[in-house]
């Protein structure tokens, strides 16, 4: 089968969970034809995709968010004003998916929650069938847990969602831990690259930071400079920044690098970083203790810091503040063996997906379209 994958780059979470995705496809004989990569002029595409995803991409602009002032706390204003002025970019981007959708013509289009691929799939409505896939999705399970209040930012993440999945033939939730399907939604578990099951982890002497946004480089600097006793090693993407720099001997600050940084993961005592989904799963794998400091105005990270709380995956902060870590037992071992085993169960599931995909394969006139299944009806 040939797939040609939708990616959102904000981040570096859903690119790694293409790659991951990309591995498996090829393992089985399975082919991914191009990567549409979606993505603002803020942030650079990372080396390690490029080098890793193995296929051609494309990159095109897409919706994303738009920070304050400080490279910090996510403006929903900002993001609403500037992404609706750049409606004729975006339009623009869909006649692109359109024209590389023709030029490849793949049996699956791969949404890893981009907006544009669901709004691709609504209007265009390809003869391909349209899956989408990530953590977001498990919004309508009866298990999500979300923040009391900020109904308004509630209703704009569920639109969103919906958005991105709309005419959606499947629906593939990523979880933290195992949950009955229900309806539409099948939840299955973190995408995480094959690297991680080759690597020895032990408790080094220094934590791990990452961040999605450069502007908590400060927080992140005053900490240790305020508590040089504490090594730590940061992660960022900021562009024009120099591999590596030391704002104090206690602190350095790395390029994202994604190879160093699973190895410098499974080598340190901890993870702090902000609440995305990738890199809690990844430090779950190796066993790491955790801690998530949700990005300001970043509703979906508000969710996540809840669930990782109540689900005692890990705990949650508003500052960077690792003493809270050093505080911290040890992880249970049998339960970061079950979850090993429960990521490791992915081949199962590819063949499960792709069998039932061949299984149902019938040729369409020309002009016509198959009926699909519309996400979340």
């Amino acid at each position: 089968m040939k797939f040609l994958f939708i990616v959102q780059g904000e981040g570096r979470g859903h690119m790694t969970q293409a790659i991951s995705f990309s591995q498996l496809l090829k393992s089985q004989g399975h082919e991914v034809c191009a990567v549409i990569l979606g993505k603002s002029n803020r942030r650079a595409i990372p080396d390690f995709f490029k080098r890793e995803i193995n296929a051609p991409i494309h990159w095109i602009p897409s919706p994303n968010f738009e920070t304050d002032g400080d490279n910090k706390k996510i403006s929903l204003s900002k993001t609403l004003r500037k992404n609706f002025l750049k409606a004729p970019i975006f339009i623009n981007s869909l006649r692109e998916i359109h024209l590389m959708n023709q030029r490849h013509q793949p049996d699956v289009i791969l949404n890893f929650y981009d907006l544009l691929g669901g709004l691709y799939a609504g209007f265009f409505r390809p003869k391909a069938e349209f899956w989408v896939i990530g953590h977001q999705y498990l919004i309508n399970h009866s298990n999500y847990l979300f923040p009391k209040k900020r109904k308004l930012e509630r209703l704009l993440y569920q639109f969103n969602t919906r958005l991105s999945a709309w005419t959606a033939n499947k629906i593939l939730a990523l979880s933290f831990e195992p949950l009955e399907a229900e309806g539409k939604i099948t939840v299955v578990p973190p995408l995480l690259r094959r690297e991680l099951k080759f690597l020895n982890p032990y408790p080094g002497d220094f934590y791990l930071a990452y961040m999605v946004n450069p502007g908590y480089a400060e927080d992140l600097i005053a900490f240790a400079k305020s508590n040089p006793q504490i090594k730590i090693k940061g992660y960022w993407d900021k562009k024009g920044e120099n591999e590596i720099i030391h704002p104090s001997p206690n602190l350095s600050l790395h390029q994202v690098n994604d190879q160093k940084f699973l190895e410098d993961m499974a080598a340190c005592k901890g993870l702090v970083c902000t609440a995305g989904f990738e890199s809690i799963c990844e430090a779950l794998y190796l066993g790491k203790q955790i801690m998530v400091i949700p990005v300001e105005g970043q509703y979906e990270q508000a969710c996540n810091a809840i669930e990782i709380q109540e689900r005692k995956i890990g705990i949650a902060a508003s500052e960077f503040n690792f003493k809270l870590l050093e505080k911290t037992g040890i992880k249970d071992k049998e339960a970061v063996k079950k979850y090993q085993s429960w990521v490791e169960s992915w081949s199962g599931i590819i063949e499960d997906l792709t069998l039932e995909k061949r299984s149902s394969q019938v040729v369409w006139p020309e002009g016509s379209f198959p009926n699909s299944n519309h996400a979340f009806g």
